[in-house]
């Protein structure tokens, strides 16, 4: 077996939320990004009770992007640019926040009664020095609009960039990749060596790499340049991210980022002062602003 194709293995911290859990592998302390992935959560999979669902109020993003990828179940999202969008398996929803954005993310209505479905990736992901303080955007590419590779028992999505041959039509600000593989048993896929940063993440199932077994909810981050092949004995759905290395570090406190702790100061007392735009159709209630944040943080 291969011992040398991971530059840092990343085991999950898990935050239980109440009803369903959400695994992060990035960043960590031991890595802070992989291309322009800052953040990497795996949410659930979870079962809501009847009649529960998901409320993330409103809160403030800066200088990043924010994507939203679907399992199973759905959200809607809203945002302060007047935003309605469901999402739903197969979707992406990607929220540029530049000079600074608000949403909510909420369980439909409809999907409440039964006891909602949740399982997912989001992540967060840093824009370059010369754009993050674009403006505001949202996009919401339909499944059917991602290609897809289909073959020999692999159904691989790209999600962003280009991948197996194909380019996702999702919007990228730097040098980006994301794909999503679901994998069958006994199928194997290439993990491409052409970007600088890559990770390789198992949601579920079983799969190695070059021999070497992946643990799931762990992300991989493999040497630059090394090529390999995914392979699968029992099946699993597995992640691909990364893309090109920042050069310079990236500040993140709470829900903010930027490449300017100075940035982040001022992000924290307009929140505080009431200064950011609402969310229309959800002003009624908002996060405030944490003393210590619970999501990781550093200079």
């Amino acid at each position: 077996m291969q011992t040398d194709l991971f530059d840092v293995t990343l085991t999950p911290v898990t935050h239980d939320l109440g009803g369903f859990k959400v695994h992060r592998t990035l960043p960590a302390r031991e890595r802070t990004m992989v291309g322009p992935f800052l953040f990497f959560d795996q949410i659930g999979p979870a079962r809501l009770s009847s009649g529960e669902g998901i409320d993330v109020r409103p809160h403030p993003h800066i200088n990043l992007s924010t994507v939203t990828y679907l399992f199973d179940g759905a959200i809607e999202h809203r945002d302060s640019l007047g935003t309605d969008q469901r999402i739903e398996p197969g979707a992406v929803n990607l929220m540029t926040a530049g000079t600074g954005i608000v949403h909510s993310e909420r369980s439909p209505g409809d999907e409440r009664a039964n006891g909602p479905a949740l399982s997912g990736i989001q992540t967060w992901l840093a824009l370059p020095d010369a754009l993050e303080e674009i403006d505001p955007a949202f996009e919401h590419v339909a499944a059917g609009a991602l290609p897809v590779l289909d073959a020999d028992g692999v159904r691989a999505t790209v999600i962003m960039g280009d991948l197996w041959g194909h380019h996702a039509p999702t919007t990228t600000h730097a040098g980006t990749i994301y794909g999503d593989m679901v994998m069958s048993a006994g199928s194997a896929i290439p993990i491409d060596a052409a970007a600088e940063e890559r990770a390789v993440y198992v949601a579920w199932g079983s799969a190695t790499l070059e021999g070497v077994p992946l643990a799931p909810m762990t992300l991989y981050v493999l040497r630059p340049g090394v090529a390999a092949t995914l392979r699968s004995d029992t099946g699993c759905r597995a992640m691909l991210c990364g893309g090109d290395a920042f050069r310079t570090p990236r500040h993140v406190w709470w829900n903010f980022v930027s490449s300017r702790p100075d940035r982040i100061a001022e992000a924290k007392r307009a929140w505080k002062a009431g200064e950011f735009p609402l969310v229309p159709g959800d002003t009624k209630e908002w996060i405030p602003i944490p003393d210590v944040p619970k999501t990781v943080s550093y200079p």
